[in-house]
């Protein structure tokens, strides 16, 4: 049973790696293009909307992946509504584990596996934002300088 449970998990973990990268990927390319060093002068709006589209889109990445997730736990028979399986996913991927919603024996064990999925997709969420925080402080120094 446990072989089972890995030939159906491992697939879903790899198909929610490939909607990460993609997802990073576009969000990292899509920030790199939409900001440039602005003056201050210019406001706060064109500074930020490329990383408050970057954050929604990577928000959204993820949603799509406990929707996944919780696709496959109806597609097993785990439950009869698509609300109670992706309410169930998304307490598994992010590692909150309520435990008031559980699996039968059979496939209990994906839990943990979309638990660590999840654990290293919200992970790469985190560190792209923080790469492309740390370019906007780059910019806002370079603004800086440049106005010295």
């Amino acid at each position: 049973m446990t072989l089972k449970i890995f030939l159906v998990g491992l697939p879903a973990m790899l198909l929610c790696l490939v909607v990460q990268t993609v997802v990073t990927f576009w969000c990292v390319r899509h920030y790199a293009r939409q900001s440039v060093p602005m003056p201050a002068r210019l406001g706060l709006l064109p500074g930020i909307r490329p990383l408050a589209v970057t954050m929604l889109v990577m928000m959204v990445g993820n949603l799509f992946q406990i929707g996944l997730w919780g696709a496959l736990f109806v597609a097993l028979g785990e439950f009869g509504e698509l609300y109670e399986a992706i309410y169930h996913s998304a307490v598994n991927f992010t590692s909150l584990g309520y435990g008031d919603v559980v699996m039968s024996k059979n496939w209990k064990l994906l839990g943990p596996l979309e638990a660590l999925n999840g654990v290293l997709m919200l992970g790469m969420t985190a560190a792209a934002l923080m790469a492309i925080l740390q370019q906007m402080i780059k910019f806002q120094q370079q603004v800086a300088e440049a106005e010295r």
